[in-house]
Parts: C-alpha cells; sequence; structure tokens
C-alpha cells in the first residue's frame, strides 16, 4: 500500500502548491501548471507497460527501482531552483510512479487466495481512495506553514520506508522469474507515448484555450487519433505486444475497465469540485478547503473492515451496485449547496461518499481481476490503473469546462431580470447608491453600485453552473448501475476463480 499511497498523494498535493511553485520560481500560473501535466503524461506512458517491464526485470527489483526513482526524483522537485529543473524533475518522477500502482495491486492480488482478495483489497483501497483526499489538506498545510518544498519532500520518509519493506517481505513468483518476455516493443512503446501525451495535453490546456478554437489543439487530436489507431494495429498483430490488448475480450475486465474509468471520473470530479467550491465561491483558504472535504477519508476508513468482509460473503455486484447508487445520492444532496452553509453542512454526504467510493474501488477490482489467470494479472492491472487515471483526468477538464461555460449561460439568464424599470432591481440599485453616495460623488457611487450587482450576478451564476455540475456527477452514476449487473458473478471461496 505504501508506494500506491505515497504515488497519489502526490498526484493531488502539489496541485495546491501551484501558485508558490510559480512565484518562487518566477513563472505564470499557466507555465506552472506543466509541473501536473509532465508528471501525468508520464506517468500514464509508464502505467500500461509496467507489466513487460516487470517480467524483463523481476517485479521486485522493477518496483524496489521505480520507488528508488520517484523516492530520489521528488528530493529534486524540492530542491528545483528553476521551472525548467523541476518539469524535468516531474516528468522522472511521474515514470517512476506509473508502475508503483499496478505493481502493487498485481503483487497483492498474486498473494491471497481468491476468498481473501476483498479484504487485501480493502487495506489497499485506503491507499488510493485516502490520498486523494488526504493531498490537497496536507499539500495546503506544509505549503502555508513551510514551503511548497514540502508537498514533495514528505515522500522521502514514505519512499525509504516502502523500499525496506518490500525489500523484507515480498519475493516473485516462479513465472515472474522465468519468463521470456522478448524484446520491448519499440514501435508500439513510442506510438503509446504520443497518443497518451497528445490526450494529457488536449485535456490539461483545452479550457485554458478554448478547446478546438485552438489550433494546437486541434493538431493534437489529429495527433491522438492517428498515434492510437497505430497503437491499436501495431499491438494486436504481435504475438509479444508491450501492452497485451486481448485481455479486453475477457467480460469481466472489460466491463469492469469501463466502469472503473467512468468511477475514476466521478471520484476525481468531486474532488476538484468541492475545494474550488470552498476557495473560489465560500473564500476559504486552501487549508480550510482541504479540511472541510477531508471528512471522505473517514468514511473510507469507516467502511473498509466491513467492505472486506462482504466482498468474501457475498455477490460483488450488489455491492458495488450500491456504491454508485451512494454516490449518486451524495452528488445529488451536494447539490443542494448554497451561499450561507457553514463549513460542515456537507459532512454527511461528504463522509458517505468515502464509503460509497470503497464499496466500488474494492469489490470492482476483485471482479474485474477475478476470472483472469495469474500470469494475466500484471498486464491487466496496469491496463485496469491506466483507465482510472484517464478517466480521472477526463473528469476533471470536463468538470472545470462545465463550470466555466454553465457560469456564463446562466449569467446570460439571470442577466434578463437585471435591468432598469424592474421594481426590485431598480430598488437595490437605489439602495446601493445611497450607501455609496456617504463617501463618493453621484456617479462613483452608481458605478460601485453596479460593480457590487455584477459581482453579485457572476457568483450566483458559477454557484448554479456548480449545481449542474453535482447533478451530471450523480446521473454518471446512475447510467453505470445498469453495467454492473453486466458483470459476470465471482464465486467468493477459495481455490480457483471460477466465473459463470
Amino acid at each position: 500500500m505504501l508506494p500506491t499511497f505515497m504515488e497519489v498523494l502526490d498526484t493531488s498535493i502539489a496541485s495546491v502548491a501551484l501558485p508558490h511553485i510559480a512565484g518562487s520560481l518566477s513563472a505564470t500560473t499557466d507555465e506552472a501548471t506543466w509541473v501536473l501535466t509532465s508528471y501525468l503524461v508520464a506517468n500514464a506512458v509508464i502505467l500500461p507497460t509496467s507489466s513487460w517491464f516487470s517480467l524483463r526485470f523481476g517485479r521486485r527489483n522493477f518496483l524496489l527501482a521505480c520507488i528508488v526513482i520517484f523516492t530520489a526524483s521528488s528530493f529534486a522537485c524540492g530542491a528545483a531552483t528553476s521551472l525548467g529543473m523541476i518539469l524535468v524533475s516531474r516528468a522522472i518522477q511521474g515514470a517512476g510512479g506509473g508502475a508503483l500502482q499496478p505493481l502493487s495491486q498485481a503483487i497483492l492480488l498474486e498473494s491471497f487466495p481468491p476468498a481473501k482478495r476483498g479484504s487485501a483489497m480493502a487495506v489497499f483501497a485506503l491507499g488510493v481512495v485516502v490520498a486523494p483526499v488526504l493531498g490537497p489538506t496536507l499539500g495546503g498545510w506544509l505549503t502555508d506553514s513551510y514551503s511548497w518544498r514540502w508537498a514533495f519532500y514528505i515522500n522521502i520518509p514514505i519512499g525509504a520506508a516502502a523500499l525496506w519493506m518490500i525489500w523484507q517481505f515480498v519475493k516473485d513468483p516462479p513465472y515472474i522469474k522465468n519468463a521470456k518476455p522478448g524484446r520491448i516493443d519499440t514501435i508500439g512503446f513510442g506510438l503509446l507515448a504520443i497518443w497518451l501525451a497528445a490526450l494529457q495535453i488536449i485535456l490539461d490546456k483545452g479550457q485554458e484555450d478554448d478547446w478546438f478554437s485552438s489550433n494546437w489543439i486541434r493538431w493534437n487530436f489529429v495527433i491522438l487519433v492517428l498515434g492510437f489507431t497505430a497503437f491499436l494495429i501495431v499491438e494486436m498483430r504481435l504475438k509479444q505486444p508491450l501492452v497485451n490488448l486481448r485481455i479486453f475480450s475477457n467480460r469481466n475486465f472489460a466491463l469492469g475497465s469501463l466502469l472503473i474509468g467512468l468511477f475514476g471520473a466521478t471520484i476525481y470530479g468531486i474532488v476538484t469540485l468541492l475545494p474550488l467550491f470552498f476557495q473560489t465561491l465560500m473564500g476559504y483558504t486552501a487549508q480550510a478547503a482541504g479540511i472541510a472535504v477531508s471528512p471522505r477519508g473517514i468514511g473510507a476508513v469507516v467502511a473498509m473492515p466491513f467492505i472486506g468482509l462482504l466482498t468474501s460473503r457475498m455477490d460483488n455486484r450488489w455491492i458495488i451496485a450500491a456504491g454508485f447508487t451512494g454516490f449518486a445520492f451524495t452528488s445529488y444532496w451536494m447539490s443542494g449547496a448554497d451561499l450561507q452553509m457553514s463549513q460542515w453542512s456537507l459532512l454527511w454526504p461528504v463522509v458517505i461518499s468515502g464509503m460509497a467510493s470503497g464499496m466500488i474501488f474494492v469489490p470492482l477490482s476483485t471482479t474485474a481481476m477475478g476470472t483472469l489467470k495469474n500470469e494475466q494479472i500484471g498486464n491487466a492491472s496496469g491496463l485496469y490503473n491506466l483507465m482510472r487515471n484517464v478517466g480521472g483526468s477526463v473528469g476533471i477538464s470536463v468538470v472545470n469546462t462545465l463550470v466555466a461555460r454553465h457560469a456564463q449561460v446562466h449569467q446570460a439568464e439571470m442577466v434578463h431580470d437585471l435591468a432598469t424599470g424592474r421594481l426590485v432591481f431598480d430598488q437595490r440599485l437605489q439602495a446601493l447608491q445611497q450607501t455609496f453616495s456617504q463617501t463618493a460623488g453621484p456617479v462613483l457611487s452608481r458605478q460601485r453600485a453596479y460593480g457590487v450587482i455584477q459581482q453579485k450576478l457572476s457568483t450566483q451564476a458559477a454557484l448554479w453552473a456548480y449545481i449542474d455540475d453535482f447533478r451530471y456527477l450523480a446521473l454518471v452514476c446512475l447510467c453505470c448501475i445498469p453495467i454492473v449487473w453486466c458483470l459476470r458473478k465471482v464465486k467468493p471461496r477459495g481455490g480457483p476463480v471460477v466465473a459463470h
């Protein structure tokens, strides 16, 4: 769990520190966002290729090497003195961190018999579910109290502990030791890097550059389509491909990957929306916003022991469906937010959403992998985690775009009621003018009155945009429930995994 916790934590912890990084390194905020993009691109490229590297060099050795690379590059990020240095360090960090999740998950699933995989995944899931919640809170506190550099230095003790424990307790299974993966598919690796980089750049910079109205976004889309098509052709023709896409012929794995992608979009969408809502509309600091959403981790921690027990005793599809239902319910509950609520008004929906996250992640992982052979789990885990990360990137991009675009739509709709001749508007304008006339002349007081009304209009329009986002996320979760019942039931018992 430790390498996964460290990697997922770092994905979210740096986002809070971006303005401080930009100021310290004499960069603009737009330039500083490449600190996130460079990491995500390198991370996404390594994710699906982790199986080949683990077969080539030994899974334990590869995992140890990745932890060393990730921890050392974390120190380099913290010690960076220029934007170029931190971008290179973040790319190396992303490459080292890309394999941590799939390797850890594959080791875990193969180390336990099918009857105990649910309990094991419940412990592992703490690193995946709690880390994105803890990241903004811890990042905000470290940045405000010390320096943004500590958002990277925090990885060093975690990495050291993970190295020692894996060195002591993790061993490679026989099929890993005797594996002959063949030569690396350099063409497939290059195409994978090209289309994933293009996809990540489009998602990260699309809203900022007005999507397809930008020439360079359109060219990136062309590169994405051509690169992805060529990658599919190359990988399907090879006998020993870098990424074995034939595994998607397994129904449980294909549907499980689709569901984890949608789940990644919803959970990362919520994790992105709530802190933004508290900071932009409620005026909270980054640390206060992080504290307000931190109870999601409490919900996950409380639920995990029970979920681990239930996954070995009942049909996991009921648990997954209940998780999506709970997440939809809490997302709709959050759409009732307003500007008069307190910091803890959303406490219960946040806590319940954390519990629902565990109800989805743990049984969905065991069900998606439950009909695969041990030899297939390494490759499957890389693709499965790639789908979750890509889903998360899509979710973050979509919710940010909807907030910006729907705020404009709602403002255009509401402005019709703000016109002279309407009784309420005229009364409010006159009252504001009288207030400002005590310190300014009639022209300046009227301008200030209009400025206050414009600010209120923008705030209300943004509030409705957030409400729209929460409702859309609830709808996505509800649409996932019918897909859950297309999964094959995996019997929760020891011995070979049997699907029927």
